[in-house]
């Protein structure tokens, strides 16, 4: 038997056959073709998407145990009803029943940062770890929470907002309408606006000279760079931005004392040169260090796939 996961976003539908220990057999990827269209436009181009890659591996229906579906909001798990979506038409949508009026695999929902996270915990870098975190850092912060193996989204299905504690009472405004929101400091979108600033304030950092002077050419890797060439503006940021990352990931450990914490995301990449001075940070200050067991804290293994392995393993 194999599974089928499905990472819905606004540009594209990743779908992905995996077997029952969470290896992705294969992958496609095609056009959600969201902006224009309704609900069931969308929740078409996720049933044929489905099919196809049955079809095409030559297996029918019956080979498959479930098709698991990741979606960018809230949904109704248990019935299989989306609640509320970003970029895509989905608002209100009984995606189980119109899945149901069109094959006889069933389908289970999450939020896709849960799936992703899920995905890392079954085939990724927390394999074989019961309770983990994935943080992701991109235009947000996003992620999702694993204990004992499971997905915790609350009661309500809301749960694992990874960006919307306040870490700066009163601070920036963040797109919730909160202030001080731990993504407003933490998230790839923070640092490059951190780096911008300091860019303008020192006109003559290595910053400058990397985007040719022109702040839109500015990315999440900027800063890490310049500051490898030894610019201490950069540093400044990077140090910075090291703190901000490792409050939040500090209430983390300290609320949830996971085995594991994962990031994931465009800044991540950074891998060891981001990781080293955050683990150091996180080991001094989290509640009871050097007197208990440490979270560990890697990176994520998975990157895209992540979503449609965790989606498959619902």
């Amino acid at each position: 038997m194999y599974r089928i996961g499905i990472d819905l976003g606004g540009i594209n539908i990743a779908c992905g056959l995996v077997d029952n220990d969470g290896n992705l057999v294969c992958k496609r990827s095609v056009p959600t073709f969201a902006e224009g269209n309704d609900g069931a436009a969308v929740a078409a181009g996720m049933v044929n998407a489905a099919l196809n890659i049955i079809g095409e591996n030559g297996l029918e229906e019956s080979d498959i145990s479930v098709i698991g579906i990741g979606i960018p909001g809230a949904v109704d798990r248990d019935r299989g009803f989306v609640i509320r979506t970003a970029n895509v038409p989905l608002d209100g949508f009984d995606l189980a029943a119109f899945f149901a009026e069109r094959t006889s695999v069933p389908i289970r929902l999450d939020n896709d940062a849960n799936c992703a996270a899920l995905g890392e915990a079954v085939a990724g870098a927390a394999k074989g770890v019961k309770n983990c975190i994935t943080v992701t850092l991109g235009t947000g912060v996003g992620g999702g929470i694993i204990i004992d193996g499971k997905i915790y989204s609350g009661f309500n299905f809301a749960g694992g907002e990874m960006g919307h504690m306040v870490t700066h009472l009163g601070g920036r405004l963040c797109g919730c309408g909160r202030r001080g929101c731990f993504e407003t400091y933490a998230s790839a979108t923070a640092i490059i606006n951190d780096t911008r600033e300091a860019m303008r304030q020192h006109p003559e950092s290595k910053i400058s000279e990397l985007v040719g002077g022109d702040p839109d050419k500015v990315n999440g890797k900027t800063v890490f760079d310049a500051a490898e060439m030894g610019d201490e503006t950069a540093k400044q940021v990077v140090e910075n931005y090291i703190v901000e990352l490792g409050d939040g990931i500090v209430n983390y450990v300290n609320i949830f004392q996971p085995e594991v914490i994962l990031l994931g995301g465009g800044i991540a990449n950074q891998g060891e040169k981001l990781l080293v001075p955050l683990r150091q940070y996180v080991g001094t200050y989290s509640y009871g260090a050097g007197l208990i067991p440490a979270t560990k804290i890697l990176k994520a293994a998975l990157g895209n796939d992540a979503g449609i392995i965790g989606a498959a393993m619902l």
